[in-house]
């Protein structure tokens, strides 16, 4: 099999883990914290950055005034899915977004988040 099945195949074999992810702009400091229900979408996010289809325009426009190679992306919590019928990964994954949001505050002059 050569690499590129190779690497495809252990691509598809990976588990899809939600998560909570970590955008930081280390020119400023400013941070902007993200949920996912598929890690493996970070590309996504960062192609959305480049091409201003991002949903957080402050941050788009610091991604094209800074660079890209400004920015740093970073995992911040893997959520812990349970053997439960009832388990619910959206509102999960949203009690764990309030948990980072909480904890770092990224609002205002510290990041690109809106207060809820």
């Amino acid at each position: 099999m050569d690499r590129k099945k190779e690497l495809k195949q252990l691509y598809k074999e990976t588990p899809i883990e939600a998560g909570i992810y970590l955008i930081k702009n280390t020119e400023n400091g400013k941070l902007f914290v993200g949920s996912t229900r598929n890690l493996k979408t970070l590309n996504g996010v960062k192609f959305s950055l480049e091409n201003g289809g991002h949903m957080n325009k402050q941050l788009v426009a610091e991604w094209k005034q800074f660079g890209k190679d400004t920015f740093t992306f970073e995992v911040l919590e893997v959520l812990k899915k349970k053997d439960d019928p009832y388990f619910n990964e959206k509102e999960e994954l949203g009690k764990l977004e309030e948990k980072w949001l909480e904890e770092l505050q990224p609002f205002g002059g510290r990041g690109y988040n809106k207060q809820g």
